[in-house]
């Protein structure tokens, strides 16, 4: 997956989401999606991850989004 594609992707889900994931990192490991950043709540990191899956071919193999 080509970088402008997955800053496209995570610009995808900052403005779907309107801030409630910061930092929000999208790292291509063996062809699968591993998510980094900061969420206010652990549904807004389910969402990002929902918003990711619609946009990406790649499957996800980790959601390290972290919730305080």
């Amino acid at each position: 997956m080509a970088r402008d594609s997955v800053a496209r992707i995570e610009e995808h889900v900052h403005l779907r989401l309107t801030g409630r994931v910061r930092d929000l990192r999208l790292v291509v490991v063996d062809g699968s999606l591993v998510l980094r950043g900061r969420a206010q709540t652990y549904y807004a990191k389910q969402l990002a991850q929902h918003a990711v899956m619609e946009m990406s071919d790649l499957p996800i193999r980790d959601n390290q989004i972290e919730v305080p």
